[in-house]
């Protein structure tokens, strides 16, 4: 993913009709560098068992990393800029979008073209 500089995040919350104080005291919270590395992985069926390993694994993996990199896994912010980030994928995955893949990085865009041939999207 590309990420959010500072102005972007001031620009958006600008946008949303907060003042000046406010977007000072929110943006740096909503800033994010991008091009950090990601999971992905493909299943060809979701059964419970599957789901079960999948939410036992992220679980797992976001403990370990916090542990190790020192860092709060379970920040509020990242959790709410990953949710920001991720809004157009779904659409993108289906199909339901007239946004073209060039406005995602090349890794998303490739994968989701792996998940659009095996899903017939």
């Amino acid at each position: 993913m590309s990420g959010k500089t500072l102005d972007e995040a001031k620009a958006e919350l600008k946008a949303e009709g907060m003042s000046s104080g406010e977007i000072d005291k929110l943006a740096p919270h909503k800033v994010i560098p991008g091009n950090k590395p990601s999971n992905t992985l493909l299943m060809e069926k979701s059964t419970p068992e599957t789901v079960g390993a999948l939410i036992a694994l992220y679980e797992h993996r976001t403990f370990v990393q916090g542990i190790i990199w020192d860092v709060d896994s379970f920040d509020q912010w990242g959790v709410e800029l990953g949710k920001q980030m991720g809004k157009g994928i779904l659409d993108r995955l289906t199909g339901d979008t007239a946004e073209g893949d060039e406005a995602i990085d090349s890794s998303t865009a490739s994968l989701i073209q792996i998940y659009r041939s095996h899903h017939g999207a």
